[in-house]
């Protein structure tokens, strides 16, 4: 499987088990055991989620763009990329429902832009995808 097509699933996958996380948790802590609630609601979880999701946004985004230099993909991903940071850096000074918020938006964006990124790619038949024959 070629890295441009692994890496921009990897990160719709990492974005939007953050959004599930950050929706889900609260109702899990209610229908849970103090000590898995803990875990589950830890703001390490955040970090480790979003230390993933930078990295591999970052290479599969710089992929696409060398493949279709499509600068609005990169634009959103950054936009994407920058309010999931945000959110988890001032989520202590605001409402939880504004962090809520901040990280749906941000994992919205950068869920569309690597499903965009995906599509250009597979529209521009780029060398990054694999080849379907029947």
């Amino acid at each position: 499987m070629k890295s441009q097509l692994t890496s921009d699933k990897f990160a719709i996958s990492f974005s939007a088990i953050c959004m599930i996380h950050c929706l889900f948790a609260p109702s899990l802590i209610v229908l849970s055991y103090s000590s898995l609630a803990l875990t589950l609601e830890s703001e390490l979880i955040h970090k480790a989620i979003l230390l993933l999701t930078i990295p591999v946004s970052i290479f599969a985004i710089s992929l696409g763009y060398k493949n279709h230099s499509n600068n609005s993909i990169i634009y959103t991903g950054i936009a994407g990329l920058t309010i999931l940071i945000s959110a988890l850096l001032i989520g202590e000074s605001i409402s939880a429902n504004a962090e809520l918020i901040l990280t749906i938006l941000g994992s919205l964006m950068v869920i569309t832009c690597h499903y965009r990124n995906y599509n250009v790619c597979k529209k521009l038949n780029c060398d990054c995808h694999e080849t379907s024959e029947a």
